[in-house]
């Protein structure tokens, strides 16, 4: 059984930066993708982020230049780094990876921008 841990939410000011963790832990060979996605309450799920095995990213338009995805593959670990945050993007974010055929979701943790 795979899980996803995720950490770093939390409150910033506008125009402030935020790193979110994500730790996959269980008995795997390779993990294929890893992405995070962010969600508002009475909206969609977005994807915000993504990077494949072998390192290609791509980026929600609208975090491109501010948010970085990153990997250590030794700690199977995937990182957000997220700056100059916006009020609009307080939401809960959610690690997603994707392992051997199946996908997993980490349990989401809150990031809140205020004005």
């Amino acid at each position: 059984q795979v899980q996803l841990v995720e950490s770093g939410g939390g409150s910033v000011q506008d125009g402030g930066s935020l790193k979110l963790s994500c730790a996959a832990s269980g008995s795997f060979f390779s993990i294929a993708t890893m992405a995070w996605y962010r969600q508002t309450p009475g909206k969609q799920r977005e994807l915000v982020a993504v990077i494949v095995r072998g390192g290609t990213t791509n980026y929600a338009d609208s975090v491109k230049g501010r948010f970085t995805i990153s990997t250590d593959n030794d700690k199977n670990t995937v990182y957000l780094q997220m700056n100059s945050l916006q009020p609009e993007e307080t939401a809960v974010y959610y690690c997603n990876e994707r392992i051997q055929g199946l996908e997993y979701w980490g349990q989401g943790t809150q990031v809140t921008v205020s004005s």
